[in-house]
């Protein structure tokens, strides 16, 4: 019997052994959610938000943001070196590092793909291809490189749009050289090779490959791939096996003592820390939070719903204490804004009873409820379209933007004929037809609450609002199509400089400029803000430039949010995604933390 017992233990401890041995080789995934949808992983085909965030992940761009900088520095990334600049800012030259490979791909029909810079001239005339749409090619409105409007122009009357026509405008000098040349000056134009997202590389033959499915199969030299999809429910990305050797190397401030420790802790470890990164899609606030108490997500950007549970008085909550939970809070450069589209007949065009009804119906907005109510004090009201924390904003500027007044607004509507013509106790149109304002929105709670409160506020002055509602990839189709009359968006930029929040009123760009808000006067003041460096002409430039938009108001921008990011105990070395690019290839996840119990 005692040498059964001793058998017994024996086996026992093997299978421990055993069983320990099987879970060491459990992937170590990174856990996170999205609110919203994605679309697809094309670079040149998207740009919402959460498929961009994607593709940051699977596509490698020339340059990225140092991870714990403050305030923030840029550092090559698959460049040997930074960009060579000319004096006049228009010419640019960048060397690709040799022996960088593409993820393997039936596309490469079994080879090794190296990187190459015909790769980046390649993803950068894609956005300039009609075939693709790009959201994204008002990007290089004001700063086009030589040669590739030419190209544009000449596809969009019928040609092919011809890929091995060498310009001087993008080209390789050689296997690893990479030199555009500007129509203009654009001292900022080296922003647009940071990250993946718009001028990643992806290789021609993937595309040539995949045709128009291309958006399913990303294939990049990035940390990650894909691996499983499972559209608007479920995104898994695992280590790429062919991803070059990168180190974790990172200076921050010295007074920093948190990315400090992160620093010392990881500098020299290899990248990506994670061998995977899960993406589940929850678009309800309350699933959302319950998957991170359950400890199913390792990161979450507090819904406005809970703000009052998790933070109270933007403090973490006691029972979140307890368990370990990080509290990370810190202001978004970005705009909550409800845009009006110009080209409708109702709320569009210039004339001055028009711009007195958008005016109108934005002094009704009481932007403090929607704080409160909604956002849960997790925002600042906005008095301009430029959003915090970049070059230029002022915040001491006060203007109508921010502005509740009711008596004002009716004011407005009386003066220009929007009154109760038929005796129905709501306004009409000066001719006597219905005012009724169409607003979309999606299925979510936030949205609805969003919704009653700006039905209130209508209500209030007298006008008619509808709501229609679809999922958020549908209202994008239909926003980018010009059919919807008004719409609640976010904006959020990734650069710190004003130029991406001023894209939003350019003419020569409907991607960015939902409102298709079309003034030669803001066109000449973003084109010349945009050729100049940073000196007090191009501040006058930029404040003259905001300020119509206040006055026009093709654009009711709300808020700036606030985030409060929670993190779990067993997640190493986040810091909040504020100008940092992607935050997946610099976190870990402590598995002993993980696995003990929470109390």
């Amino acid at each position: 019997m005692r040498a059964f017992n001793q058998f017994l233990v024996i086996v026992l401890t093997g299978l421990l052994t055993s069983a320990a041995g099987l879970a060491a080789k459990e992937p170590k995934t990174l856990h996170v959610s999205f609110p919203i949808a994605e679309t697809n992983f094309d670079p040149a085909q998207v740009s919402d938000l959460y498929s961009n965030t994607v593709i940051g992940g699977i596509f490698d761009g020339l340059l990225e943001y140092e991870f714990l900088a403050q305030p923030v520095r840029i550092r090559p990334n698959t460049a040997a070196a930074l960009p060579e600049v000319s004096e006049d800012f228009r010419t640019f030259t960048i060397r690709v590092q040799p022996g960088i490979y593409f993820d393997d791909d039936p596309a490469f029909g079994g080879q090794r793909r190296e990187l190459t810079a015909q790769d980046y001239v390649y993803s950068l005339k894609r956005h300039y291809d009609p075939r693709w749409r790009s959201p994204k090619i008002g990007a290089f409105t004001t700063a086009r490189p030589i040669g590739l409007e030419a190209l544009h122009e000449r596809a969009l009357a019928g040609a092919p749009f011809d890929y091995d026509t060498e310009i001087e405008g993008v080209r390789a000098l050689d296997r690893y050289t990479l030199q555009i040349k500007l129509e203009q000056p654009s001292p900022r134009f080296v922003y647009n090779f940071v990250g993946g997202g718009l001028i990643g590389a992806v290789a021609r033959e993937v595309v040539e490959h995949y045709g128009d499915k291309i958006g399913d199969h990303p294939v990049g030299t990035g940390p990650f791939r894909l691996i499983d999809w499972q559209r608007g429910s479920r995104i898994v990305l695992e280590r790429n096996p062919t991803y070059r050797e990168v180190f974790y190397n990172e200076h921050p401030a010295i007074n920093d003592q948190a990315r400090i420790a992160t620093a010392t802790r990881f500098n020299g470890s290899r990248l990506p820390l994670v061998d995977r990164v899960q993406i589940s899609i929850i678009g309800e606030a309350q699933p959302r939070w319950l998957s991170f108490l359950n400890g199913q997500l390792d990161v979450i950007d507090v819904p406005s719903s809970f703000v009052n549970i998790a933070t109270p008085n933007h403090e973490l909550a006691p029972h979140l204490e307890k368990r370990g939970i990080v509290l990370n809070r810190y202001p978004r450069t970005d705009l909550s804004v409800s845009y009006f589209n110009m080209e409708h007949p109702l709320v569009g065009g210039y004339e001055p009873r028009k711009v007195a009804l958008r005016r109108a119906i934005a002094l009704a907005v009481d932007v403090e409820r929607e704080i409160q109510l909604v956002r849960h004090g997790q925002a600042i009201p906005a008095q301009s379209i430029i959003g915090p924390d970049v070059w230029s904003y002022d915040p001491a500027f006060k203007s109508e933007m921010s502005e509740f007044n009711l008596p004002r607004a009716k004011a407005l509507l009386d003066v220009y004929g929007y009154i109760d013509h038929d005796g129905d106790e709501w306004r009409d149109q000066p001719d006597g037809s219905p005012l009724i304002l169409e607003y979309a929105s999606q299925p979510d709670q936030q949205s609805r609450t969003l919704n009653e409160l700006w039905k209130h506020d209508m209500d209030a002055l007298g006008v008619r609002i509808e709501f229609k509602t679809a999922s958020w990839p549908e209202n994008l189709k239909a926003s980018r199509a010009g059919k919807l009359m008004m719409w609640g968006v976010g904006w959020t930029v990734n650069v710190p400089e004003p130029d991406d929040f001023l894209l939003l009123g350019y003419g020569r760009d409907d991607s960015a400029n939902r409102a298709h808000f079309k003034l030669r006067e803001f066109d000449e003041l973003y084109e010349l803000q945009v050729r100049l460096p940073n000196v007090a002409e191009r501040i006058q430039a930029i404040e003259r430039a905001k300020r119509l938009l206040i006055a026009y108001m093709p654009y009711k921008v709300h808020v700036h949010r606030i985030t409060s990011d929670l993190m779990q105990p067993w997640l190493l070395g986040y810091h909040g995604a504020h100008f940092r690019g992607l935050f997946w290839k610099y976190v870990d996840i402590d598995e002993a933390t993980k696995a003990r119990p929470a109390f």
